[in-house]
C-alpha cells in the first residue's frame, strides 16, 4: 500500500492504495472528481522528492504529496 497525501487546499483526506507506479496513482486519482480537476496543476513528490515521471516504481509504504500551486506575497 502507497500513502497519498493532498497538500494545501485539496480537501481531501489521505488515502491508502495498492499501486506500483506513479501512472497507477493518476488512474485512481482522475476517478475521484473532488481531486481530478487539481491534477492538471499539481506537482507530485515521492518520500519527499519532487518527480513528473509516471513511470516511477513504487513500494509499500512510499508517500505520495499532491502539492498544489501557491503563491505569497
Amino acid at each position: 500500500m502507497v500513502k497519498i497525501e493532498f497538500l494545501g487546499p485539496i480537501s481531501q483526506e489521505p488515502l491508502k492504495i495498492e499501486a506500483s507506479s506513479l501512472e497507477d496513482v493518476a488512474k485512481t486519482l482522475q476517478d475521484i472528481e473532488e481531486i481530478s480537476n487539481w491534477l492538471d496543476k499539481c506537482a507530485v513528490a515521492v518520500n519527499d522528492e519532487m518527480t513528473n515521471d509516471l513511470s516511477t516504481k513504487l513500494k509499500d509504504g512510499d508517500r505520495v504529496s499532491i502539492l498544489p500551486p501557491v503563491c505569497g506575497g
